[in-house]
């Protein structure tokens, strides 16, 4: 059977392209789907143990079976921003209190 990988940004730059069409076994995963993808491009290798799999526009788990024809997207999580925080008592998106301008940051060590 083939499927077609969608990959994200982030793979895509390292394999040099946004789309794979994939031959597998018929008893294929999404396990068996990430395990051929490795081979077939070792430079995003190291990324597809935190590739988050989509198939049919909903996440899928690793032992998901496969059918022919199905598109996996392979996205990688980004990590970084944050929640909200407390400045001055208030709830609010995290800012520093006292920011000087757009492009000034005032720190504040905790204890």
């Amino acid at each position: 059977m083939h499927v077609q990988v969608r990959l994200g940004s982030g793979l895509a730059t390292a394999a040099g392209t946004r789309r794979l069409r994939i031959e597998l076994p018929r008893e294929a995963t999404v396990d068996t789907l990430l395990a051929r993808v490795s081979e077939l491009e070792p430079a995003i290798a190291p990324a597809l143990g935190s590739a988050l799999p989509v198939v049919k526009g909903t996440h899928a788990s690793r032992t998901q079976a496969l059918t022919d024809g199905d598109e996996i997207a392979l996205l990688i999580p980004v990590a970084g921003g944050a929640g909200p925080s407390t400045v001055a008592g208030r709830a609010g998106p995290s800012t520093v209190a006292g920011r000087a301008g757009p492009n000034t940051e005032r720190r504040q060590s905790w204890p």
